[in-house]
């Protein structure tokens, strides 16, 4: 059994805004699904990849991680997971280049449009976009 729990929750691990699904456990009829891991349809799992700008400072780095602290406070936000690259083995499919991701998850689209509005959530990229050349959005929601 502990084993399926661990198959479970490797199947939630979000690479590149897609989930991975083929490590969950199968019903008797054989379908699987995302819900059997305990989330419900229309779950939305948002995963933001940053590319800080070059020379950015250990100071910068530290106040741009501020930021973070105040997506993960916007109401609505049921989780936050903040990383960096894994130095994982280069291949074509592999993209390492980026300087931070964080992923939120959200109930359901209401949730996320409300933070996507959010005035702490406005704020923040305001306040924070000094330090970033690049940013890419990738959300993925459960059916």
């Amino acid at each position: 059994m502990e084993r399926k729990k661990f198959l479970s929750s490797l199947a939630l691990a979000s690479v590149g805004g897609t989930v991975l699904t083929s490590c969950l456990n199968t019903q008797s009829n054989n379908e699987t699904t995302i819900t059997q891991a305990g989330f419900n349809a229309g779950f939305i799992f948002h995963s933001v990849y940053f590319w800080l700008k070059d020379g950015i400072t250990a100071e910068e780095d530290k106040d741009f991680l501020k930021f973070f602290d105040i997506l993960k406070k916007v109401p609505g936000v049921q989780s936050c997971h903040i990383g960096k690259p894994a130095k994982t083995n280069p291949r074509p499919v592999v993209d390492n280049s980026f300087s931070y991701h964080i992923m939120l998850t959200f109930e359901n689209l209401e949730a996320i449009t409300k933070y996507e509005e959010h005035p702490d959530h406005l704020a923040g990229i305001d306040q924070y976009s000094k330090y970033w050349v690049k940013v890419e959005v990738k959300d993925t929601v459960i059916s």
